[in-house]
């Protein structure tokens, strides 16, 4: 049977077409696969890091934020069921290599670069300049008429102050009864609570001080003053993707796009970007979007 030269053209339009349909259906080859931790920051984090891999390369991008915590993200990711997600430092330092405590930034960060290579295969990419590590704080107007700009400052004042924290802060080696040591601290009363009710607690003037995340955006919420750890005790929780050399072999493009973001973000925008989220109610992908825009990174 001849064809008529109209449906010649016809089918050569349908085959053209169908390419590169076809070409899309080989699994993942196109396709990276993010993931975050439960918590506000790390998951804006995470889609910072989407919108900058659909912005800067050809390559799709799968969401699988909000997976819980650590050790289940860091699971997904050397068994290969997500490509990259945000980390901190510290965290890998003591919680998934096992080491001690080191307050040297630089040195923390070589370790886990080092060994997260040598045991895992997975690529530390450049750090983004926030540094989500444990402080203390009490509220501003209280710091200030006691004149207290540090740990130390609080140390001069035994026993005139209450201090209330989660559970797990009395139970790890930065926590705590190693923070008491160090600084000589006395409280004249302390509280052990659920993560949840600490910022309401402080605010409504239950306790004095208390333990935070530096890059807290209830830090804004509440106008709580972080103390400077002049000796040091907390150590460094950079954030950072953290990336699987598989995934860097196949699309070498990523660490490009990723690395732009590299020192972009400080631990004030941190706190605002977060405050925006969990106080404002933004959404993560208008905020990650607005950073990065008017960041001129898409």
């Amino acid at each position: 049977m001849k064809l008529k030269p109209g449906r010649i053209l016809a089918a050569l339009l349908t085959a053209a077409l169908l390419i590169p349909a076809l070409s899309g259906c080989g699994g993942k080859s196109g396709k990276i696969v993010v993931g975050s931790k439960d918590f506000t920051e790390n998951k804006i984090l995470a889609e910072m890091m989407a919108q900058l891999i659909e912005s800067k390369t050809d390559l799709s991008v799968e969401r699988k934020l909000n997976m819980n915590g650590t050790f289940v993200c860091f699971e997904a990711l050397k068994k290969g069921e997500i490509d990259l997600y945000p980390e901190y430092t510290g965290t890998a330092l003591t919680a998934q290599l096992k080491r001690p405590v080191d307050p040297d930034p630089d040195k923390v960060y070589r370790i886990v670069s080092e060994e997260f290579e040598k045991q895992f295969k997975i690529t530390w990419l450049k750090p983004l300049g926030l540094n989500n590590t444990y402080a203390i704080a009490m509220p501003r107007k209280l710091a200030e008429e006691n004149g207290i700009e540090s740990i130390s400052d609080l140390a001069k004042k035994p026993g005139q102050f209450t201090y209330g924290a989660d559970h797990e802060f009395f139970n790890r080696q930065d926590g705590y009864n190693g923070l008491v040591k160090a600084y000589g601290l006395s409280f004249k009363g302390v509280s052990k609570m659920n993560m949840s009710l600490k910022y309401q607690a402080i605010g409504s003037g239950k306790m004095d001080v208390t333990d935070v995340f530096q890059t807290d955006g209830q830090l804004k919420a509440f106008d709580l003053k972080v103390l400077k750890d002049d000796k040091h005790f907390f150590p460094p929780y950079y954030g950072a993707p953290i990336v699987r050399d598989e995934t860097l072999k196949k699309h070498p493009e990523l660490e490009k796009a990723l690395n732009s973001l590299g020192g972009k973000i400080g631990d004030e925008t941190m706190r605002e970007l977060n405050y925006r989220v969990d106080n404002k109610k933004e959404s993560l992908e208008s905020v990650a979007k607005d950073f990065l825009t008017k960041s001129g990174l898409i």
